[in-house]
């Protein structure tokens, strides 16, 4: 087979991969629009069961209360055939690594996947309820609380991504000590930093009160301390002789 010839039948199987991740993704949404008011219903319980007796949610455009609860129904149809796309990007770029990759890229693969989804399930039933009890808590006497549903909706998905991606520290830990950038020592000695970074990205991705802050600069900074756990079960590289003179 020529490098053309080779380079052409590459580009039909990533077309091929990519279809079929598209077509799972398209599969479990059309199964799952029948219920997309329920899980539009189940993304907004927390805000609503905060709300005062008698208050709603209300819809400030004419197409909101139809792409509101579609746009849900999609991205959870993302969430649920995630593991089928990675799985067709995984078929893609395995057969070009080594057998010693494969057994490193798996279980690093299999755990950003499980922690992302674990970040989220920390946001829906820790940091929501603590959020948005304080958002309708702190309302000026006299207002009334009746939030978008568009707006809603863009707030939940924000903490979803921030906490998912946060969960996935450990593995962002591991996957640099592995690629010999870092040191277990100087990943220790990065310590402190990490703690104020995290407090830092409390302070940006939550609403301003030190409870919602803490929510997510401590699970940040539990996630590094077990990514150092992992680390110092890795076999080390050997020291290199120092220089002697």
């Amino acid at each position: 087979m020529t490098p053309t010839e080779s380079f052409i039948s590459h580009l039909i199987e990533l077309r091929n991969r990519l279809l079929r991740a598209i077509v799972g993704w398209l599969v479990v949404f059309v199964a799952l629009f029948p219920f997309a008011d329920k899980l539009y219903s189940l993304i907004a319980a927390p805000l609503l069961s905060k709300l005062p007796q008698g208050a709603q949610m209300i819809a400030t455009a004419v197409t909101t209360p139809f792409f509101v609860p579609m746009k849900v129904t999609m991205l959870t149809a993302f969430l649920v055939a995630l593991p089928w796309m990675i799985y067709q990007c995984w078929a893609f770029i395995a057969p070009g690594l080594y057998e010693h990759e494969k057994r490193l890229i798996r279980p690093l693969l299999a755990a950003a996947m499980v922690l992302f989804f674990v970040g989220m399930a920390f946001a829906y039933f820790v940091v929501f309820p603590v959020v948005f009890g304080f958002l309708v808590g702190s309302a000026p006497q006299g207002v009334a609380v009746m939030t978008d549903i568009a707006e809603y909706l863009n707030f939940v998905i924000g903490l979803f991504v921030a906490f998912g991606f946060a969960f996935e520290v450990p593995v962002a830990v591991v996957l640099i000590a592995l690629m010999g950038w870092v040191t277990l020592d100087q990943l220790k000695e990065s310590r402190s930093y990490v703690i104020v970074g995290a407090f830092v990205l409390g302070a940006i991705f939550t609403p301003p009160d030190i409870v919602s802050q803490c929510m997510l600069a401590v699970p940040l900074w539990l996630l590094y301390e077990l990514g150092l756990l992992v680390v110092r079960w890795l076999p080390q590289p050997p020291a290199t002789d120092s220089p002697t003179s």
